[in-house]
C-alpha cells in the first residue's frame, strides 16, 4: 500500500460512483492540486469532460448545461482563489434550482493557516448557497474508506437533484504525490464490483390529498374571476397541457411569463395572455381586471407590472410549488400548496364543474390582449434599429425546435413584451435566479451544445462581463449566433429614477465603454457582422444559421431613443385600450 495507490483507488471510487449516480458531464478548470481528480475524470470511459480555463466561465457553462439537460453536472477546480470564482454561478444555481456537484481541491490540513501558497479557508466557502457541504477524508484504499467516498458521491448527486435542486460542495484535501497510477488493476471497482450505484436515490413528488383537492376545487368554483400566473417552470409538455386544461375548465386567463415555455409549442394557447406587461401599466386596466383569485405556478414573473398587479390585488392567492419551498416576495399569498404542479392540476380538474358563465371574464382579458398585441405590432412597423423589434424579428426567423437565450436587464424585458404565442418549439432561457449580467455567454454556449439552433440576445455590458466565455465556442467547437445589442452602456438605467440625475447619470449608470467588439470576436476565431437595417439583419441571421462556429451580429441602438420608443408604445397601448372599452358602452 503506497500513497499513490491510496490516492488512485480513493479518487477512482469517487469518480466511478459519480458516473453510476447519473453524472456524465464535468467541467474542469486546470490546476495542480486537483490533478488526481482531473486525471481520473479524464480516464473514466463514461464521463464527458469539458476543460475551460476561466473558473467563472466554467461554472456558468456547467450551470447552463445542467439547465438544459436537467441532470446534475460536476465542476472541478484547484485550491485557492480558483474556487472563489465559482461563487456567482453557485448563487445563480441556488436561486434557479440548478443541480451542480462542485468539487474543490484543497491543501492538506497541515498546510492550512500557516502561510502556505494557494491556501485559503475553503470550509463551507459558499455558505448557505450550497445545499450540502462535505470536507472529504484523506485518500485511503481501505474498504471502509472506499465505501465512504462512494456514499458521498451518490449522496451528493442525489442531494443536488432533490427538490429544490441546487449546488452541493465537496472539498478534497490532497497531499503530494498528486499523480495517480493508471497502471493499477481495478482502479474503478476495487472492493466494489456492482454495476449499479451504491445507493438508489428515489426522488419522489409532493402531492395533495383527496380532501385538500375537494376543498381547493370548491374554493375555485366559488370565485369566478380568476387568473393563472405562470413564471419560470419545468420544461415539461405534460405540465403545460395540464395547466392549460385547468385554465380552460375554470375559464381563467393564463398570464404566461416567457420562461414558462407556454408561449411557444404545439399545446393549446387560446387562453394564454402575453401582453400583460404593456396593458397592466394603466390604472384603468388594474381596476377592470381585478380578480377574486390568483393561482401562481413557478417563480415570480419577469414583469414588474405583473408583480405589482399580484401585490396590489386584495384577493385569494394560491401558490403551487412542487419543490416545497416558499416563493412569495409579494407577501400576499393566502394558500401555499406544496404539490407537484402537474399532480395538483390532475387532482383538481375532475372535481371542477363546467363554468361557462365565466366566459365574459376571460374574453375581457383576451380582447385587451389582442388590442395590445395589435398596437405593439403596428408600433414596430416603421421603427429603425429598435431593441424590442429584435425579439419580434427573431420569432419570425428562428427555425422550429430552436433555443433563444436572453440576457438580463433589457433583453429579458423585451422578450416579455414582444415574444408572442406561436406554434414553433422555441425554448426560451435566461439566468433569472439572481438576475445577474455575469456568465450569460457561458451559459448560452452550454445550451448550444444541446440545441442545434441557439441564439443569444445580450446587451453590450453583459457581453463584456463574460467575453472570456467565448473561449468555450473555440475550444469545444460550438455553434451559436449571438445578437449583441449595443446601446453603449446600461440601457435599463434609462428607465429608472436615477436617469433624472443628469449630472452623474452617465458616469455612474450609463457607463459607456465605446468598445469595438469585433476585435474580441476575432480573438476567438468568430465571425462578426454589424447590421445597418432590418433587411441586413435578416440576411445576416440567415447566413449565421448556415455557418458553423461563433457568429456575432451587432445591432447598434441609442439608449435615449430606445427609452422614448418604449414609453410611446406603452402610452399607445393605454390609449387604445381605453378607446376600445369606450366603444363597448
Amino acid at each position: 500500500m503506497t500513497a499513490t495507490s491510496e490516492l488512485t483507488y480513493y479518487i477512482g471510487a469517487f469518480v466511478d460512483e459519480l458516473v453510476k449516480s447519473g453524472v456524465n458531464e464535468v467541467v474542469i478548470s486546470p490546476g495542480s492540486r486537483s490533478t488526481p481528480i482531473a486525471i481520473m475524470m479524464a480516464e473514466h470511459p463514461n464521463l464527458n469532460i469539458k476543460v475551460l480555463i476561466d473558473e467563472r466561465s466554467a461554472a456558468f457553462y456547467a450551470l447552463g448545461l445542467a439547465k438544459v439537460t436537467g441532470k446534475a453536472v460536476a465542476l472541478l477546480c484547484t485550491s485557492g482563489t480558483a474556487a472563489t470564482n465559482y461563487y456567482p454561478a453557485i448563487v445563480e444555481a441556488y436561486y434557479s434550482r440548478i443541480p451542480l456537484v462542485v468539487i474543490t481541491a484543497d491543501r492538506p490540513h497541515e498546510l492550512r493557516d500557516v502561510g502556505a501558497p494557494q491556501a485559503i479557508d475553503q470550509i463551507k466557502l459558499y455558505g448557505d448557497y450550497a445545499k450540502w457541504f462535505v470536507e472529504m477524508s484523506l485518500p485511503s484504499e481501505d474498504k471502509g474508506k472506499l465505501q465512504y467516498v462512494r456514499t458521498v458521491a451518490a449522496r451528493a448527486t442525489g442531494t443536488a437533484l432533490a427538490a429544490p435542486s441546487g449546488p452541493v460542495h465537496l472539498n478534497f484535501p490532497l497531499a503530494e504525490p498528486l499523480v495517480p497510477d493508471l497502471s493499477l488493476e481495478n482502479i474503478w471497482t476495487r472492493h466494489h464490483e456492482k454495476v449499479l450505484s451504491i445507493m438508489e436515490n428515489n426522488l419522489g413528488k409532493l402531492t395533495i390529498t383527496e380532501s385538500e383537492a375537494i376543498k381547493i376545487s370548491t374554493l375555485l368554483s366559488e370565485n369566478k374571476k380568476g387568473v393563472i400566473v405562470c413564471g419560470e417552470i419545468k420544461d415539461d409538455e405534460h405540465l403545460r397541457a395540464q395547466i392549460v386544461a385547468l385554465a380552460e375548465k375554470l375559464q381563467y386567463p393564463i398570464l404566461a411569463d416567457p420562461l414558462s415555455q407556454l408561449r411557444s409549442g404545439v399545446h393549446r394557447k387560446q387562453v394564454i395572455v402575453e401582453g400583460y406587461d404593456a396593458f397592466l401599466r394603466g390604472e384603468h386596466a388594474l381596476q377592470e381586471l381585478k380578480p377574486e383569485v390568483i393561482i401562481r405556478f413557478g417563480s415570480m414573473p419577469v414583469s414588474k407590472f405583473l408583480s405589482l398587479y399580484i401585490k396590489k390585488t386584495d384577493c385569494l392567492q394560491l401558490i403551487v410549488d412542487g419543490d416545497g419551498t416558499w416563493r412569495d416576495p409579494t407577501l400576499q399569498a393566502t394558500h401555499i400548496i406544496h404539490s407537484d404542479e402537474a399532480l395538483f392540476c390532475e387532482a383538481i380538474l375532475p372535481k371542477l364543474p363546467v363554468l361557462n358563465e365565466q366566459a365574459d371574464w376571460l374574453n375581457k382579458f383576451l380582447l385587451i390582449n389582442e388590442t395590445t398585441k395589435k398596437v405593439l405590432t403596428n408600433h414596430l412597423d416603421d421603427v429603425p434599429l429598435f431593441e424590442g423589434k429584435v425579439i419580434s424579428q427573431l420569432q419570425q426567423i428562428l427555425p422550429a425546435s430552436s433555443c433563444l437565450f436572453v440576457g438580463n436587464s433589457m433583453p429579458i424585458r423585451d422578450l416579455d413584451t414582444f415574444f408572442f404565442t406561436n406554434d414553433k418549439r422555441i425554448k426560451l432561457l435566461a439566468n433569472r435566479g439572481a438576475n445577474g449580467i455575469d456568465g450569460v455567454v457561458s451559459s448560452a454556449l452550454a445550451a448550444s451544445s444541446v440545441h442545434e439552433h441557439t441564439v443569444l440576445v445580450i446587451g453590450d455590458l453583459s457581453f463584456y462581463h463574460d467575453m472570456n466565455g467565448l473561449l468555450a465556442a473555440k475550444l469545444l467547437n460550438l455553434n451559436i449566433t449571438i445578437v449583441l445589442i449595443n446601446n453603449n452602456g446600461g440601457g435599463i438605467f434609462s428607465f429608472l429614477p436615477q436617469s433624472k440625475v443628469e449630472k452623474h447619470f452617465e458616469a455612474l449608470f450609463g457607463t459607456p465603454t465605446d468598445l469595438p467588439f469585433g476585435h474580441a470576436v476575432a480573438l476567438y476565431n468568430g465571425q462578426y457582422d454589424k447590421v445597418e437595417n432590418w433587411q441586413d439583419f435578416h440576411e445576416k441571421m440567415e447566413h449565421a444559421f448556415s455557418t458553423k462556429g461563433l457568429n456575432v451580429i451587432e445591432v447598434s441602438t441609442n439608449r435615449l431613443e430606445n427609452e422614448q420608443l418604449h414609453r410611446k408604445m406603452w402610452e399607445n397601448v393605454s390609449r387604445e385600450i381605453q378607446l376600445s372599452r369606450k366603444k363597448e358602452f
